[in-house]
């Protein structure tokens, strides 16, 4: 999936903006990225009648390009635009949607009002989310970059995590107060839910005017963080709607609700979230949806790390369940274990092992992979 944000601060830090700049000196650019790639073994068991798979795969993930720029005003407000270009991941074809594309790009102004966001990100409910904590380089349970099951099951995909994906990275506004006392609300509106990248959960590629899409989304968020002795605590709630017709004359006014919270210790990170979605649809095996009918979702998740030095090591867990009107319901659960390494100057190694199980009518598919990480950030 996409980057992940443990909501220590509802904020990024990045951007570029064009045009002359509104300070005396010019705004500093800066390019880097992150390229995760993975070398796995898979052994898939009872993925059909008698079917099973052991292969061998390389993952190549998490490969964004950023384009930063950022200055202080004259003013004191500081001025900015972050632009995130997605690469494709198969150098042997050219097919459409292996092209590079700007998965964000937007602008910001930050200064003692607060920040405000314009343009194609995460919303509030989004950024400002804790969630179980990532210890295998490039790779985490929640929102994972990269998952060795089944994709789709039944004409059900999985979205495999707790964050809002909505509006997912459309183009909107978004505010965050500052911090008091170690609280901060944040607050998103997307006018239309429309995407131009790569959207590794299926949710916001459809097309204006069609039945589904949703428009008006409105997000609020509200988290913590802050220190009490030698334990760090970060918690975070948001709820998050929005309006679609999924057939002539048919409305429908899908919403999100989540939570997430983490706890530091000596080296130690505890994490959890839960999340729960109504009519929100999820992407089939061929069609992309948005709104459904009838459709729940419900995800929860818990980890720990330990880090010590250039080690890191942890054990997490997350379970996906989706229901329908009729009362048929798809869950999967995964468990990941491994750890990383940190080699320096943002190189990182590390070993990924996975369990998951999809159940669907009364059938369960298994699989099972382990794989070497080689993460770099630049």
């Amino acid at each position: 999936m996409k980057k992940i944000l443990l909501g220590t601060t509802a904020l990024v830090s990045a951007g570029m903006i064009a045009g002359p700049a509104l300070a005396s000196d010019p705004l500093t650019v800066t390019v880097g990225g992150t390229v995760t790639a993975g070398f796995y073994y898979i052994d898939a068991d009872d993925i059909g009648p008698g079917v099973e798979i052991q292969q061998t795969a390389v993952k190549l993930v998490a490969r964004n390009i950023d384009i930063k720029a950022e200055g202080t005003l004259d003013n004191g407000m500081v001025a900015g635009v972050l632009a995130t270009l997605s690469l494709g991941d198969d150098w042997n074809t050219h097919a459409a949607n292996n092209d590079a594309a700007f998965r964000e790009l937007f602008a910001y102004l930050e200064g003692g009002f607060g920040r405000f966001e314009i343009g194609g990100t995460d919303g509030s409910a989004f950024k400002m989310h804790y969630t179980s904590p990532w210890f295998v380089p490039g790779n985490g349970v929640d929102s994972p970059n990269i998952l060795n099951t089944l994709g789709a099951t039944g004409g059900y995909g999985f979205r495999h995590a707790t964050f809002s994906l909505m509006a997912a990275d459309a183009n909107k506004v978004s505010y965050f107060t500052p911090r008091f006392a170690g609280f901060q609300l944040g607050l998103s509106y997307t006018p239309e839910v429309s995407f131009n990248g790569p959207n590794p959960n299926g949710l916001g590629i459809i097309g204006s005017g069609t039945l589904g899409r949703i428009d008006d989304v409105v997000e609020v968020a509200l988290n913590y963080a802050g220190s009490f002795g030698s334990v760090d605590l970060g918690v975070d709630g948001f709820y998050v709607t929005g309006e679609a017709n999924t057939a002539v004359g048919v409305s429908s006014d899908p919403v999100e609700w989540g939570a997430g919270l983490n706890l530091g210790l000596a080296g130690f990170t505890l994490g959890g979230a839960w999340y729960q979605s109504e009519d929100l649809g999820v992407t089939g095996v061929s069609v992309p949806q948005l709104s459904t009918l009838g459709i729940e979702e419900e995800v929860w998740t818990v980890g720990l790390s330990y880090a010590t030095g250039p080690w890191t090591v942890g054990v997490a867990y997350l379970e996906d369940e989706i229901s329908n009107a009729a009362g048929t319901s798809v869950d999967i659960n995964t468990i990941q274990t491994g750890g990383g390494y940190n080699l320096g100057s943002g190189v990182d190694v590390g070993l990924d092992v996975q369990f998951s199980e999809i159940s669907f009518g009364g059938v369960s598919y298994d699989s099972q992979s382990a794989g070497v990480v080689l993460s770099i950030g630049f």
